[in-house]
């Protein structure tokens, strides 16, 4: 095989892209504004994906790191798909805001969990990656300190007796694998130990990273379509480094490099939860005007759950619906 510039095909990971809780949580953001009206005010992105923030920016959603004085008194608010801590809605409520939830019920989950393990009276280790938004949102969930620890070296640093009771959550987008090995940790160095093994990694997260090592088998480079501060984005490219295949993370078709495909016969293209399919469409049309290619994709495992959208917006849909008929 000589050296080309441009890859012959084109091999798409199935599933990839949009899961149903970041679907549930653009969706909440763009019914929000049909209701209501701009603007719609957001904490945080709404999903790790700078695209889908720009376009629901320029529908009228403003965007905010916190709940501060920028955001008026009474003003719709959202909180994004990655959770808050009861903090925050405290916030809210103290500063009168008409808040909606887009947390993803998988993280909701999670949170339950965390607070049945600390009224049982375990000590909680939460695995996760510091500084991200699902991880500040569990680890506020109870007025008990929540450990964190996000390597196996994190685990055997700890400073708690063996015999201590603990139980574990885990942030839902991370590397099953990396994941397992925390855990295996976890039962080695404490005694009285419970939790829910990577059940908690969701269904999505695990159906991408399953999808991507079929993808490695096949091809000769691997594109992730992903922003750079999505967890589960970094964990696909990751993954195709960890099995020897070149993976690079891209936000779109702008990105690619040629350089990265010479010698290539065949590229892999897979995108994280929060990359609609739109980007994946931009990358393919980037790699065509390098050459023409052959587009196909892997059978992956179906996705077929759908998760409802927050009561405050069905029960408004409903309402000026049944007022229309009148």
């Amino acid at each position: 095989m000589g050296c080309m510039a441009a890859p012959e095909k084109l091999l798409l990971a199935a599933p990839r892209g949009y899961c149903a809780g970041v679907d549930r949580a653009v969706q909440t953001v763009e019914r929000a504004l049909e209701l209501h009206g701009a603007p719609v005010y957001v904490r945080k992105e709404i999903v790790h994906n700078k695209h889908v923030v720009e376009q629901l920016k320029a529908r009228g959603a403003i965007f905010v790191e916190e709940l501060d004085g920028s955001i008026p008194e009474g003003a719709i608010t959202v909180f994004s798909a990655h959770g808050v801590s009861p903090a925050v809605h405290a916030d809210a409520e103290r500063r009168s805001l008409r808040t909606i939830d887009a947390t993803c019920p998988l993280v909701t989950k999670v949170h339950v969990q965390a607070r049945r393990y600390a009224a049982d009276g375990y000590l909680v280790i939460l695995i996760g990656h510091a500084g991200h938004p699902e991880v500040e949102g569990t680890m506020g969930q109870i007025s008990e300190p929540v450990t964190l620890v996000q390597t196996e070296r994190d685990v055997d640093a700890l400073a708690i007796h063996p015999d201590t009771p603990v139980a574990y959550v885990t942030q839902t987008t991370l590397s099953v694998d990396d994941t397992r090995g925390i855990i295996a940790a976890l039962h080695r160095r404490f005694t009285d130990i419970v939790g829910p093994e990577t059940r908690d990694i969701c269904y999505a997260t695990q159906n991408r990273q399953t999808a991507v090592r079929e993808l490695s088998k096949l091809v000769d480079v691997i594109l992730v379509v992903g922003a750079k501060n999505s967890s589960n984005s970094n964990r696909l490219r990751e993954i195709g480094h960890e099995v020897g295949t070149p993976c690079y993370l891209i936000a779109d078709g702008s990105e690619v490099e040629p350089d990265w495909f010479n010698g290539a016969e065949t590229v892999g293209i897979t995108a994280g939860a929060s990359a609609p399919e739109v980007l994946v469409e931009d990358v393919i049309d980037a790699l065509r005007r390098l050459g023409p290619v052959e587009v196909s994709e892997l059978t992956g495992r179906q996705e077929t759950i759908e998760f409802r959208l927050p009561p405050e917006l069905t029960d408004g849909i409903t309402a000026s619906r049944a007022t229309a008929k009148v």
